[in-house]
């Protein structure tokens, strides 16, 4: 198990976590398993995206700011869009590592996805298998 801890600066924002994923990879020899990232947070979540075109990102939260707009929600914090957001890209991501490689599509990444920033967050790596 591995730890990335980061910290974000805006209220959303999309953090490219890619290469600190395949440094825990080749750190910890995981070498043919599945590897399931997960964030600790109920404001902040991961997604697997397009990764060499940053619009795409922007588009995204873009996109969830006009489906979840902030409302007057019943939850005190004021972060209600925050945590629906998060319930609609979720919590985790499974990937496949084979051969202590990464498996991910030419243009994608891995990213979480802050939705309540900027805070201090943590993101978990479990390997199952080799």
């Amino acid at each position: 198990m591995e730890i990335i801890e980061l910290k974000t600066s805006g209220k959303c924002e999309m953090v490219d976590i890619t290469k600190r994923i395949k440094e825990a990879v080749y750190k910890n020899r995981w070498n043919d398993g599945i590897l399931v990232v997960f964030s600790m947070h109920t404001t902040g979540g991961i997604t697997i995206n397009e990764s060499y075109d940053p619009d795409v990102q922007h588009d995204l939260i873009r996109a969830l700011d006009k489906m979840v707009p902030d409302l007057n929600f019943r939850h005190m914090e004021g972060n209600s869009d925050a945590h629906l957001k998060t319930s609609l890209i979720g919590a985790e991501s499974t990937l496949i590592v084979e051969k202590g490689e990464l498996l991910l599509g030419t243009w994608q990444g891995v990213y979480f996805c802050e939705f309540d920033g900027g805070r201090e967050r943590r993101v978990l790596l479990k390997f199952i298998g080799k």
